[in-house]
């Protein structure tokens, strides 16, 4: 969460033209729970740079999504492998998240606990429909032991776009499968081109952190960082 202080230090600097915003794994729905009484005057990065959109009104700047082909290629996928995913995609120009229910594992469950009144939750009882529209990230929540065997096919098959890391509160791992291209960079770069800016200084923990550190022309990490973050920072 974000402090009294926080909130209003970030307003003012705002007030005087600061460019702030965020670059986050999350959706905008649950971004805007964790950044509550802030909220950014320019466009934020979602999904891992899936999403640019208008953090005020959720209308959407830029989005990435999956081809058929991939699409076809993941529910196939699904045959394959037992681990049962969380699904984002837009069906009807609508934000969705889609899960078997007949295949909750503990770290599925957690999700949902901690999303009740979600208006994005769309529950599938089995697999038909599960990967429904337009597609954008698929994450699995599982051990490590259980999605090293996955994390390396997506390898394998030439997907690009992955993040593989452990979740920060809990011992699963998340394996998120985004469309190619797709980094908190790649959506950074498009808003850097959007708003004419010269610099970009950023702020992390995460590994998926390290392609924004990249990019960046003063980067800090935060003490305790992932230690590949840190390696590459600016200053901790």
């Amino acid at each position: 969460t974000l402090s009294a202080y926080t909130c209003r230090t970030l307003e003012r600097l705002a007030e005087q033209r600061m460019l702030f915003t965020y670059a986050t794994a999350r959706s905008i729905h649950s971004a805007s729970i964790v950044a509550q009484g802030f909220t950014p005057k320019i466009p934020a990065v979602y999904h891992n740079g899936v999403i640019l959109a208008e953090s005020s009104t959720g209308k959407t700047i830029f989005s990435n999504a999956f081809s058929e082909g991939q699409r076809q290629e993941l529910v196939e996928l699904l045959e394959g492998y037992p681990p049962a995913p969380l699904v984002f995609s837009f069906i009807n120009g609508e934000e969705r998240v889609s899960w078997d229910t007949t295949k909750e594992n503990e770290g599925i469950q957690y999700y949902l606990q901690h999303r009740k009144g979600d208006k994005r939750l769309r529950p599938i009882n089995g697999k038909q429909g599960l990967f429904d529209g337009e597609v954008f990230t698929v994450t699995y929540i599982e051990s490590r032991e259980n999605l090293e065997g996955l994390h390396r096919e997506f390898l394998k098959r030439g997907y690009t776009s992955i993040v593989f890391q452990q979740e920060l509160y809990r011992e699963e791992y998340w394996l998120e499968i985004m469309p190619d291209g797709t980094s908190k960079a790649n959506g950074i770069q498009h808003l850097k081109t959007l708003l004419q800016c010269d610099r970009v200084i950023s702020f992390g923990d995460a590994l998926n952190d390290i392609p924004m550190f990249q990019v960046s022309d003063q980067c800090y990490a935060v003490e305790n960082a992932a230690q590949a973050l840190k390696e590459i920072a600016t200053g901790i």
